[in-house]
């Protein structure tokens, strides 16, 4: 029998904030109530600009530790199913399905679906190609670790997202400089950094692997292949990503080896974003996200293919049946789309952009974004979290989405960006 909320399935969505507000929408649209859940008292910091839409739940409810009296809560309104809003969810949303008999993921591998450590070392333990890597607590062991490794490494904090406080390391000397310059700092969802992880650096191209699941059976929404650029001291910085057709070569080996790592991490149900290397001697976890993708980028995967993840994962829940009829036929690309961050090179206080009508022209332009805007501060982009603007595009042909990615690389640089009198250029 559904579970209701007045006449309408309930879905309770945990750390459900702005990010995530179009699956809360495509929920609602399909006739559901949502219940949001937070599971800290205070919403994390990369949050705060823009938390939630408080219009869009029936109810909100802040956990404050106690986890019976949250399950009270929680079970009043029969939930059909608890689904994580973003990473900052996902171990509390495991419980609360758990506990109340729900479809979810469980709890025994909920810190390896969180914990970068943990992952890499359950993914390994499965059988699966894995780096090599180091949980760091001092950094004269990282220091040796690196020597005896060689080449280049990856530190990155345990828990965070978005790319943030991640340092590409070409010597002992970076690797420390990188794990001190962590210690004592907070991750983007304000919890203290415990430690960090290095790992061994993978060569080739990263993709991004888009899924959903329904009791253990796995489907590919979308793959997007990323580009990278070296700037503003990142190594290896993405600045764009462009959707794979389904034809694509690399596909198979991908979804294969995406689908084994669900396996691994115990996601049985709902969305997951999978990043992959694929090396020269196959495809390799870089990290996985048992949540939806974030940055937009099931919308522009709605765009290409004419669905995502979002409404994947709402047929997950509320109609099975449909979902596993459906499942694992490859998606259809009928239109071409890229979606490019520009890469602030300054610092200071924005005035304005300079050319940001001739990208608007471009022949394959959809849509423009401005996260930065004129009037206030800009930093130089060094994650996923400092684009100042971002870009969609979309057309028929590969070929006008690529020069007109091009063509966008092009227009930036320290002439596109122009500061008011208080600012600096670097």
């Amino acid at each position: 029998m559904t579970a209701t909320t007045g006449n309408s399935p309930c879905i309770v969505m945990v750390d459900a904030y702005a990010a995530v507000r179009s699956l809360v929408l495509e929920f609602k649209k399909q006739g559901c109530s949502v219940v949001r859940v937070q599971s800290t008292r205070d919403v994390p910091f990369v949050y705060r600009s823009a938390p939630f839409v408080r219009d869009d739940f029936v109810a909100d409810i802040v956990h404050d530790g106690d986890v019976a009296a949250t399950l009270t809560a929680v079970a009043a309104f029969t939930p059909l199913a608890v689904v994580s809003g973003g990473e900052s969810g996902v171990e509390f949303a495991d419980l609360l399905a758990e506990r109340l008999g729900l479809p979810g993921n469980g709890t025994a591998l909920s810190t390896a679906r969180r914990d970068k450590h943990v992952m890499i070392e359950t993914v390994r333990a499965a059988g699966l190609r894995a780096a090599r890597q180091l949980r760091v607590t001092d950094a004269a062991e990282l220091a040796a670790w690196h020597r005896e490794l060689g080449g280049r490494v990856v530190v990155k904090p345990l828990r965070s997202a978005g790319s943030q406080g991640v340092s590409f390391c070409d010597t002992p000397e970076e690797s420390t400089a990188a794990f001190r310059s962590l210690a004592g700092t907070d991750d983007v969802f304000s919890r203290a950094n415990d430690g960090a992880v290095a790992q061994e650096y993978l060569p080739g191209t990263e993709y991004m692997v888009n899924t959903v699941s329904r009791d253990g059976r796995h489907h590919v929404c979308d793959i997007w292949r990323t580009s990278r650029v070296s700037a503003n001291g990142v190594v290896d910085l993405c600045d764009a990503l462009a959707l794979t057709d389904s034809g694509d070569r690399a596909v198979a080996p991908l979804s294969h080896y995406a689908f084994q790592v669900l396996d691994a991490l115990g996601i049985r149900h709902g969305p997951a974003h999978v990043e992959i290397r694929m090396t020269p001697a196959g495809p390799c976890l870089v990290e996985a996200g048992a949540r939806i993708a974030g940055g937009g980028i099931p919308a522009s995967a709605g765009l290409g293919i004419g669905a995502s993840q979002l409404e994947w994962t709402v047929e997950a829940y509320l109609r099975p049946e449909r979902f596993h009829a459906r499942a694992q036929r490859p998606y259809t690309l009928r239109r071409h789309c890229a979606i490019a961050g520009m890469v602030s090179p300054v610092q200071g206080v924005l005035s304005q952009y300079r050319g940001i009508e001739e990208i608007q022209r471009l022949e394959s332009f959809h849509a423009l974004a401005t996260p930065v805007k004129p009037g206030q501060d800009i930093v130089p982009t060094v994650d996923d979290l400092t684009y100042p603007v971002i870009v969609t595009l979309l057309h028929d042909l590969e070929e006008v989405v690529q020069r007109d990615l091009n063509t966008i690389r092009h227009l930036d640089g320290t002439g596109f960006y122009v500061l008011d009198d208080t600012g600096s250029r670097p």
